[in-house]
This record gives C-alpha cells, sequence and structure tokens, in this order.
C-alpha cells in the first residue's frame, strides 16, 4: 500500500478526510450513484477562489483596455503552454504513464506543471488514477454524479468524501514515488509554486516588453491561471455530461469534438476512459490534431519522448462496435486489470533499446 494516508491534495491543500476504517469494506464497482453525504464546506477555498474569479473579471478589462500589444497577443498562446503542463505531463506522462520522457523533457513539464498551478504531480496524478478506476462513484475526487459544478470547481471547495481518500490509498503509486525528480517537487512545491506559477508571469513581462504591474499580475499572473483552471475543470464536468459516446455508451464520459482545441487535446473523453494508456487520447488521423499530441510527437523526433503507447484502429473499431460495458476500469498502461488484449494490440513507437530488451525479456 503507497504510505500516503498523511498526504493532502486538492489545489489548495485542504485536508483529507480522516476516517474510523479504510472504507475500503464497499465494492465501489457497482455503486454507481452519490450515497448523498452532506458536504463539508471548506470556507477558505470557496472565498479564495471566488475573489479569484472576480479579479479575473478584472484583468479582462485590463487585457482590453489597457495590456500592451505584446500582452494581448501572447496570452493564449501562454494559457496553452500553462494547459500543457497538466495534460502533457501530469496526465499523459505521468498519471496515465502513456509514453516515457527524459529527464530534459521531464524537466521541461516539470516547470509547466508548476506554472499552472495545480498541484504538485505525485498528487495530481493520485487522485486522477482514483477517478479512472472508479470513475462516477463516491470514490471519484470530482464525482459528475454530484452535478455539473461539483464536478468543475465544487470537489475543491469541500473535504474529500471518505471513499475517495481510501480507495487513494491503494492506488499504485510506486513509480512515481521512485522518480526523484518528482519528489524533489512535491517537497518542494510550496516554495517552487510562488515563484513559477505568480513571480516570473509578473516580473517578466514587466523587463521584457515593458508592461506594466498592474497588468503584468492581474492578466499574466492571475487571469492566465483562472482561465487555464477552467478549460481543465471543463474535462471533468462538461467532459462526463453533453457529448457522444462513440466507444462506450455505458459510460458517462462523453467526446466533445467542438471542445478539443480549448481543452488542448483532452475533449475526446469517451475514447480516454476507454483507452487511457493512448498518449494521444483520442484516434488517428483529424482525431489527434491537437497541441499536447503534436508536442509529444515533436518530442519522440528528437528522441526526448519515447515508448508512445497507441491503439490500433482495429480495435478501436472492434470496441466502437460492441460498446463494452466498462467493467475493467483502469487508471493507465500497467493497472492490474489493464487486459491481455489490449497490452497484445498497443502500439509502443519510438523504442529505445533497453525497452525493446525487456519486452523481448517478456515474451
Amino acid at each position: 500500500m503507497p504510505p500516503n494516508s498523511k498526504d493532502t491534495t486538492g489545489v489548495l491543500y485542504e485536508s483529507d478526510v480522516e476516517m474510523v476504517d479504510d472504507g475500503s469494506s464497499r465494492d465501489l464497482n457497482h455503486l454507481k450513484t452519490t450515497d448523498g453525504r452532506k458536504l463539508e464546506l471548506v470556507w477558505f477555498n470557496i472565498v479564495l477562489f471566488a475573489i479569484l474569479h472576480l479579479v479575473s473579471l478584472y484583468g479582462v478589462w485590463l487585457l482590453l483596455t489597457t495590456a500592451t500589444w505584446t500582452t494581448f497577443l501572447l496570452f493564449l498562446p501562454i494559457v496553452v503552454v500553462t494547459i500543457l503542463g497538466i495534460s502533457g505531463g501530469a496526465h499523459r506522462l505521468w498519471a496515465h504513464r502513456t509514453f516515457k520522457a527524459n529527464t530534459r523533457l521531464k524537466l521541461i513539464f516539470l516547470f509547466l506543471n508548476t506554472f499552472a498551478f495545480q498541484d504538485a504531480v505525485y498528487y495530481w496524478a493520485r487522485d486522477h488514477r482514483v477517478h479512472h478506476k472508479y470513475t462516477e462513484t463516491d470514490a471519484d475526487p470530482y464525482n459528475s454524479q454530484r452535478g455539473w459544478f461539483f464536478a468543475h470547481i465544487g470537489w475543491l471547495c469541500c473535504r474529500k468524501h471518505p471513499e475517495v481518500v481510501a480507495k487513494g490509498k491503494h492506488i499504485d503509486l510506486s513509480d512515481l514515488e521512485a522518480d526523484p525528480l518528482l519528489m524533489f517537487q512535491k517537497k518542494y512545491y510550496l516554495l517552487l509554486m510562488p515563484i513559477i506559477a505568480f513571480v516570473l508571469p509578473t516580473l517578466l513581462p514587466m523587463y521584457l516588453w515593458g508592461e506594466s504591474f498592474n497588468v503584468s499580475w492581474h492578466v499574466m499572473a492571475l487571469l492566465r491561471w483562472c482561465v487555464s483552471l477552467n478549460f481543465i475543470w471543463a474535462v471533468n464536468s462538461s467532459a462526463h455530461m453533453h457529448g457522444m459516446k462513440p466507444y462506450d455508451k455505458n459510460i458517462c464520459p462523453v467526446d466533445q469534438s467542438f471542445l478539443i482545441f480549448f481543452h488542448v487535446g483532452e475533449g475526446y473523453h469517451n475514447y480516454h476512459h476507454v483507452f487511457p494508456w493512448d498518449y494521444k487520447s483520442a484516434e488517428l488521423g483529424q482525431y489527434s490534431q491537437d497541441v499536447t499530441t503534436k508536442l509529444i510527437d515533436f518530442m519522440a523526433y528528437l528522441g526526448w519522448a519515447y515508448d508512445l503507447k497507441s491503439v490500433s484502429l482495429d480495435l478501436v473499431k472492434q470496441r466502437a462496435q460492441r460498446t463494452g460495458d466498462g467493467s475493467h476500469p483502469i487508471w493507465g498502461w500497467g493497472d492490474k486489470d489493464q487486459r491481455e488484449e489490449d497490452v497484445e494490440v498497443t502500439t509502443i513507437s519510438h523504442q529505445r533499446k533497453e525497452s525493446m530488451d525487456y519486452l523481448k525479456a517478456l515474451s
């Protein structure tokens, strides 16, 4: 069992719920709705998020009326870069292990992840793996069965359900704990985050192109953070409610192709929950033309990303035809519940010699 029972988690580090037992006695695979437990509100988080969104409205006004043209033109690209720290790093690389990265690429993703300020990778990946193992149950940190608002931001404004904490203790995090870079970020996150997420985006525009402190702080620091948060949160909320289910009609996650660019590649959520080990988070062809996938492909071209795991089109077609029942929820590559036939048909590109030798040893 991972020794993380005393860890705090969540964007703003609310304390985990203490329980009398470990909460693992109930079979959550059959629990598809919330038990109606009353939410324990965390007013510090509520007030802080309310202030953030109000101040961000002022940031929008500054962006449209006062900001320099450089700030105006760079704002959206920097929001995208911010989201890449979550979509490419915390999500596809570490939470699902859909590809591997060398040290240089890991450092880039760790910097961008800290820039995004959505918690250290270790905690983000832990909660996300629990989300995939127990989607739409009380063990799901952002359980959409509690409504759109809860799945979007409400889960960060209250104490975690005891089942979230209990099941989080049983998720295998040994791969994360074995990575010294992740453990360094985890240990020093409260020192690194303020500097990278708020000080740098405030000072750099001032010194590089003469932006005012007022605009730099409210636009490039606060508004950038707020917008990136809501784009990522929409994957937890809207992408579990409104859209198509071409791969599995029996699960809540949906595909939202019209929002794939806003989600920086995470809009095909029905596909992603069926094949969470695919580095693209979507099908090939027109369904993988997103920034995150292109970045990973480019890094693979450079040799910085390797062992890219993908799903054959034959398997995608078969799954779409039979609309599986989702009885084998997994958090990503290497999960003990991953089916052998899924492993066998997975394509791993840009392999390194040691990886090929390892696969041969297994066969």
